[in-house]
């Protein structure tokens, strides 16, 4: 028999809080999902310059027309068409001295009653990229032609923040990166805090999906051994949205949050090649830090009342592992393989938020970290209480045939299960640990050297531990890039 209490974030006598929930659930996934897609079709500058020229400067734009149609968690279909200009400009002088700065702007199009909250269809825009990059090495050979020993280079400003496999950190920061090389040891060390406008892991925060303020300083120290880079890093979190405060009504009652989340991580692990065809990523990570507790409690009539919210200790894991091959043949073949682990937390409702999180007086083993990791397109859940297996292949399958030569196409298969069965992910689930399998295919095609396409289709077929009626999941994404 299915017990069907694990609703998020409270009970499931509260229907209109939990469809809030979903909702905010449903922002967090949809910012993942495109967040994905833009780190496979996003058009990068290329920054590798001669130290041997002078001045480089290159500009330009483009442009972009995207559809999307996805089944959220509560099974409603959504429909959107997004159109995005995007203008960036690079200066180096000298190879040492580097600038760069990307403005994107956008028009989004929901179709009716379809927009994830209040807001809907409409314009937007922001500054992704903005940094200055000064490298000391480049620096001495331009100027007095000296070869440095090692190296040292210092970015300031905003840029995407990403470290090892991404398990903990891929994050856009305002802030401080320093690289340090010498010899075969390389140290890079990281101070900042997110943009305002990043979405917050935390989904029931009051404006977590437009106000964020967590500041992050860490530490990552490799070296190479031959063909392996191994790596230890420390990172540490701090919340600085502790004034917010939400208050549930209930009708003659409510329910006050307040939230503080505040992480250390410990990593270690390693990438670099096993072969000349075979390449490898692991990562683990052990969590500490604190956290408030959650704010409602049960009463012996089913119903919930106000909790005094606790400081308790975080103790928490997270382990990634990637294989990649490349098969010698002219259609550039290639299989993957991944193992991904996330410990979870039986007495939480949430995996992510505080609303409906940690209980009262324990350790919260429930990891929550601030990296991308690939949860499928059609489920991308997000990484706790999580066993994910993924099987890809990909390859370019007509190399010979001039306007199809650029043309890639694969597929992505999961298995998802929940680590701890009777722990919650980010949705309503049972205490089954079965949550499903998933298939993603995908085309990327570079048409003209300005032109490219971008095709997506997932479908999730959920498993025991799924509440909803056992419907396929489908997410649908269409993309055209114009540069120039």
């Amino acid at each position: 028999m299915r017990q069907t209490y694990r609703l998020i974030p409270i009970a499931a006598a509260l229907l209109s809080i939990g469809s809030e929930a979903t909702a905010q659930v449903s922002v967090e996934r949809f910012e993942r999902q495109l967040e994905q897609i833009r780190q496979d079709t996003r058009v990068r500058a290329d920054q590798n310059i001669p130290v041997d020229q002078r001045t480089f400067v290159d500009f330009g734009a483009y442009a972009s027309f995207n559809y999307l149609s996805l089944d959220d968690p509560a099974l409603d279909n959504r429909g959107m068409r997004q159109y995005d200009l995007t203008a960036y400009a690079h200066v180096n002088l000298d190879g040492a001295h580097d600038f760069f700065v990307r403005a994107h702007g956008f028009y989004r199009d929901f179709n009716p009653g379809d927009a994830f909250d209040t807001e809907g269809s409409g314009t937007d825009g922001r500054l992704d990229r903005l940094y200055y990059r000064f490298d000391l090495a480049r620096y001495l050979e331009s100027t007095s032609g000296k070869q440095a020993g090692g190296d040292i280079s210092i970015k300031v400003g905003r840029d995407l923040a990403f470290w090892a496999n991404g398990l903990t950190l891929s994050q856009e920061i305002d802030g401080v990166v320093a690289d340090l090389q010498l010899g075969q040891m390389a140290l890079q060390i990281i101070a900042g805090r997110t943009p305002s406008d990043s979405v917050d892991i935390d989904s029931s925060r009051p404006n977590f999906d437009d106000h964020t303020n967590r500041a992050f300083y860490g530490a990552l120290l490799s070296t190479r051994i031959g063909t392996h880079r191994p790596f230890v890093y420390g990172l540490i979190q701090r919340d600085h949205n502790s004034d917010d405060e939400s208050t549930l009504d209930l009708g003659g009652s409510s329910i006050t949050t307040r939230y503080n989340y505040n992480s250390e991580y410990f990593g270690i692990g390693s990438t670099g090649a096993l072969t000349d065809r075979l390449a490898y990523g692991i990562e683990a990570v052990y969590e500490t830090g604190d956290t408030l507790s959650n704010s409602i409690a049960r009463t012996a009539g089913g119903g919930v009342s106000q909790a005094a919210q606790t400081r308790d200790d975080i103790c928490a894991w997270a382990f990634d592992a990637q294989l990649v091959y490349l098969v010698p043949d002219i259609r550039h073949t290639r299989f993957s393989g991944e193992l991904l682990l996330a410990s979870g937390d039986s007495d939480r409702l949430s995996s992510t938020n505080t609303l409906g999180g940690n209980k009262s007086g324990t350790k919260d083993n429930s990891f929550n970290g601030f990296g991308l990791v690939n949860t499928g397109l059609a489920f991308a859940t997000a990484p706790s209480n999580l066993f994910v297996l993924r099987g890809s292949v990909s390859q370019f399958p007509f190399p010979q045939i001039q306007t199809l030569r650029r043309m890639q196409l694969g597929t992505d298969l999961f298995v998802f299960a929940k680590l701890n069965p009777n722990g919650p992910i980010d949705e309503p689930t049972t205490d089954d640990r079965m949550l499903g399998y998933e298939s993603d295919l995908f085309l990327n095609w570079q048409m003209t050297s300005d032109v490219s396409l971008a095709l997506r289709y997932g479908a999730f077929f959920p498993g025991d531990a799924i509440i909803s009626d056992g419907k396929i999941r489908q997410f649908i994404y269409a993309g055209v890039t114009v540069a120039f």
